[in-house]
């Protein structure tokens, strides 16, 4: 291998090796194609304030895209469906993308704006199956569909379960749907599919448009408060999740921070779609279904008064490892987190249960105040060794005063054991594999201190 080679793949290598360790920092990519899916059913030929309204709907959308024509970061397509054939034929599948997405295609959508006669069905279920291969598959882009129609969908399709898979398989993001004087009726049927505008008259649709275009391609900002339980916004350092309400997917992700004036800072985010707003608290706090508005500010307020629950054990290492910890919201049987002995963890404030895996298992109580340290100590344990010269069957039983006893564990059979166990009064049963009946069950009873180790040998008979 010549030198010059070897310094080239020497080269490579390490520039590999650079952008594989290069931070990923969230934004929104800077350019946005915008598909609009127009109504042409026959119904669009309804009378409107002097119009129809495919005439109408025909005016402010080509207003609408010559808007557009010199903004380079935009491009537009158009498809139509329920224009191809007559209502008589209910012809399902009568979808076509009119003009697909190129730039500078202002004047061709326009001019087959004013072809357009509507005649035929509703497929809007269809349409969004077949608008799925009308974007390119760019990342650069930000995908948004704008569907305009004066009507339900009528080939008993279902336009809410395509738009949640094509939302999942981020073909685009959360439709637009502008309903042109529909009945008020219709918002909840159309919610699912998008987010749902609805225009009584001209001057409503003609104020819709320019509002989808503010959401769609203004800047956007947001901050978050986190608020102590003085609903003063003094909390920080939490992992915030913006969450797609409608498919799950987190699409922004960031560890809260406030300046040297306590005040939060703030982040651009994508106006078009709803959000979960989850605090990665323990346990989370969420705000559903937050509807950000379009080329302003935003604040977001979540209630999350913390304080701190510290574990500590000596010895932990008796069993293996530090011990762990279950955390529960009182009341509840749901385990919330786990932690270890040797850890400081924190909660949000409130009362909870650890169970702690110790041996036998401790049951606590503890109650986590804003801004205070909830201090446990477990006491350091013992160890348990056993030895046998012949394998058996027996149990380990811890005892209380009364007489009452609790069943620990089942012994493992064989001739050493060796366990971390809690200080406190025990009972070991034990009767040897080859003994001849139950009469020759050996008992012993003792006690285990924290730091000592307590043997026993069982002989069998």
């Amino acid at each position: 291998m010549s030198a010059k080679l070897s310094w080239i793949l020497t080269l490579i290598l390490f520039l590999s090796l650079i952008s594989e360790g290069q931070k990923q920092y969230q934004k929104i990519p800077e350019k946005t194609r915008i598909l609009f899916l127009l109504d042409g059913s026959g119904s669009m030929l309804g009378a409107w304030e002097g119009t129809t309204r495919m005439g109408a709907a025909k005016r402010l959308l080509s207003n609408l895209v010559d808007s557009l024509r010199s903004n380079s970061q935009v491009e537009l397509a158009l498809r139509v469906y329920g224009h191809q054939y007559h209502r008589r034929l209910q012809n399902c599948k009568d979808t076509k993308l009119e003009v697909g997405f190129r730039p500078n295609n202002h004047h061709a959508i326009i001019k087959k704006l004013k072809e357009l006669t509507p005649q035929g069905t509703t497929p809007i279920s269809y349409s969004l199956q077949a608008l799925e291969k009308d974007f390119p598959s760019d990342n650069a882009y930000r995908n948004i569909v704008i569907i305009i129609t004066d009507g339900l969908e009528s080939c008993d399709g279902d336009p809410c379960a395509v738009s949640r898979e094509l939302q999942k398989k981020l073909i685009f993001l959360r439709p637009f749907v502008i309903g042109l004087g529909m009945n008020k009726s219709f918002d909840e049927q159309f919610d699912c599919l998008g987010r749902f505008f609805d225009a009584n008259n001209i001057q409503d649709f003609h104020t819709v448009l320019n509002n989808t275009l503010v959401q769609t391609l203004k800047q956007t900002t947001a901050s978050v408060e986190l608020l102590d339980i003085n609903d003063a916004p003094k909390e920080t350092n939490v992992n915030v999740t913006f969450m797609n309400q409608v498919t799950g997917q987190s699409m922004f992700e960031f560890v809260h921070y406030r300046d040297r004036l306590g005040r939060p800072d703030s982040v651009i985010i994508d106006a078009v779609l709803r959000y979960n707003v989850i605090a990665n608290t323990i346990p989370p706090v969420v705000k559903r279904n937050v509807l950000l508005k379009g080329g302003q500010h935003n604040v977001i307020s979540l209630k999350i008064p913390q304080g701190s629950l510290q574990m500590s054990q000596r010895n932990s290492s008796e069993y293996g490892g530090p011990v762990q910890v279950l955390v529960k919201k009182s009341g509840h049987t749901e385990v919330i987190h786990t932690q270890r002995v040797t850890e400081i963890e924190k909660y949000l404030t409130g009362s909870y249960q650890l169970e702690i895996l110790t041996l036998p298992r401790i049951l606590k109580n503890v109650t986590i105040e804003q801004n205070q340290i909830t201090h446990i100590s477990v006491p350091a344990p013992g160890v348990l060794n056993i030895n046998t010269n012949v394998p058996g069957y027996g149990a380990l039983y811890v005892t209380h005063s009364g007489g009452t006893q609790q069943w620990l564990l089942n012994l493992s059979g064989k001739t050493r054991e060796a366990m971390g166990i809690q200080p406190g009064n025990y009972k070991l049963v034990f009767r040897a594999e080859n003994a001849k009946g139950s009469k020759f069950t050996e008992i012993h009873h003792f006690v285990i201190q924290s730091g000592s180790t307590k043997i026993i040998n069982l002989f069998g008979q």
